[in-house]
């Protein structure tokens, strides 16, 4: 394997060992024993550190999710459906390895690895977006993705948490957002009363205001 095709091969391994030994070297030299790869050329598949690991794992996740979710699985959806399959899947994945998740999020939220959060944040949210169907090019391009970062953001917290049967909470949790911001639009699509400005499920996140991680 070339370094490119070793870090995917290592990313989906590294979640299981950093939930144990943080986003170091002992995780890394764990993962890089289970393909029978030596520690030091594990090292050179990830020149950053710890933020590297994380960006191959955030990216590994994402991936599955492409997969997870072919277009014809995606077009017999509702784009309410849509968005909130993907994000569940994304946390289903992520579920055994919680702490892991934890622990990366805390390295992010590092003054010097914030640039980097921000840009992973982006993104899986456009990834997501595209997955969904999304072909926005103006504002709501931007809007959608920044709003979308922030209920992932606030879903995880919840989910982070969550000892609850099969992530009743954080569906719960999620299910609300939604609920709230359709209710929403359905009210201001009454107020406006102008043609055209009719509710639209497809802008259903484009009111959602909640703080990113």
């Amino acid at each position: 394997m070339n370094l490119d095709e070793l870090k995917a091969a290592l990313a989906p391994r590294l979640g299981a060992h950093a939930a144990f030994d943080g986003w170091g070297e002992a995780a890394l030299a764990m993962a890089a024993g289970e393909l029978g790869v030596p520690a030091d050329r594990a090292r050179l598949a990830f020149p950053g550190g710890a933020a590297e690991m994380i960006d191959a794992w955030f990216d590994w996740v994402d991936k599955a999710m492409l997969t997870a979710f072919p277009p014809e699985k995606i077009a017999a959806m509702k784009i309410r459906d849509r968005i909130r399959n993907l994000l569940l899947f994304r946390l289903q994945t992520l579920a055994p390895y919680r702490e892991a998740l934890r622990r990366a999020l805390a390295i992010l939220a590092m003054p010097r690895n914030a640039p980097n959060g921000a840009a992973l944040a982006w993104r899986s949210a456009d990834r997501i977006w595209r997955l969904a169907g999304d072909t926005a090019t103006d504002f709501n391009h931007y809007s959608k993705r920044l709003i979308l970062i922030g209920v992932y953001g606030s879903t995880t917290m919840v989910f982070l948490d969550d000892a609850s049967d099969d992530l009743a909470d954080t569906r719960v949790f999620l299910d609300r957002r939604i609920e709230d911001v359709m209710r929403f639009e359905k009210t201001k699509a009454r107020w406006k009363g102008a043609a055209g400005q009719h509710f639209s499920p497809s802008r259903f996140l484009g009111r959602l205001r909640y703080p990113a991680i």
